[in-house]
């Protein structure tokens, strides 16, 4: 498989859920295809481990922002489950990249990053 082009995203909806006080910029969040969701087709949810379901990839006119994909334009150009890093931390919004790699990679990144936030609350 070749190089993907970069590929940035919005998270919405975190108002539902934790609000954006999770999210740290660099953070690897996992992401995952939704096909049975009942009010889009081409929903991705984000997970963040610990606290489960934190948002979803933003796929409307109103939530996407400048310069990212909706979750419908990204719904082909990524695998069912799939992993993002945070970029930047606005009010509503959370912009971050689709990462390339393998999964142990990746889980381990999640790990580490779990482990330093519980050692600087510690």
């Amino acid at each position: 498989m070749g190089v993907m082009k970069e590929i940035n995203l919005t998270i919405t909806g975190m108002r539902h859920y934790y609000g954006n006080g999770v999210f740290h910029v660099g953070d690897i969040l996992r992401c995952r295809k939704e096909p049975e969701n009942e009010y889009d087709a081409e929903a991705i949810q984000v997970l963040l481990p610990v606290y489960g379901k934190v948002g979803y990839i933003a796929n409307s006119p109103y939530t996407v922002a400048k310069g990212t994909l909706s979750a419908g334009r990204a719904y082909d150009q990524v695998k069912k489950k799939f992993y993002i890093r945070v970029l930047y931390i606005c009010t509503n919004q959370i912009i971050c990249k689709v990462e390339e790699g393998r999964k142990e990679d990746m889980e381990s990144r999640i790990s580490r990053q779990l482990k330093e936030i519980d050692d600087t609350e510690f």
